[in-house]
């Protein structure tokens, strides 16, 4: 299993039409609108690292109105509850 955290800058006044088309992809765990230096941040999940790199490259940079991306991949987790 590989993770990561995507963040990600979006064309102005498409912020909504991006963060509904993330949600479709199944790979997508979570997605929230942030104020700051990115628009919104994304936990993805795949099976392995070029399932990352392709859903990555080939579904979320593609998405109409996304201007960037810059990826975390997660090496360590802890969930606090």
């Amino acid at each position: 299993m590989a993770e990561a955290i995507v963040m990600v800058n979006v064309d102005i006044g498409k912020e909504d039409e991006v963060f509904n088309k993330l949600l479709e992809l199944p790979e997508v765990k979570e997605v929230y609108m942030v104020y700051g230096v990115h628009d919104l941040v994304v936990i993805i999940e795949t099976g392995d690292m070029d399932s990352m790199r392709a859903l990555i490259t080939q579904k979320i940079r593609k998405i109409d109105g996304v201007k960037g991306t810059i990826t975390s991949i997660v090496i360590r987790k802890q969930v606090k509850r």
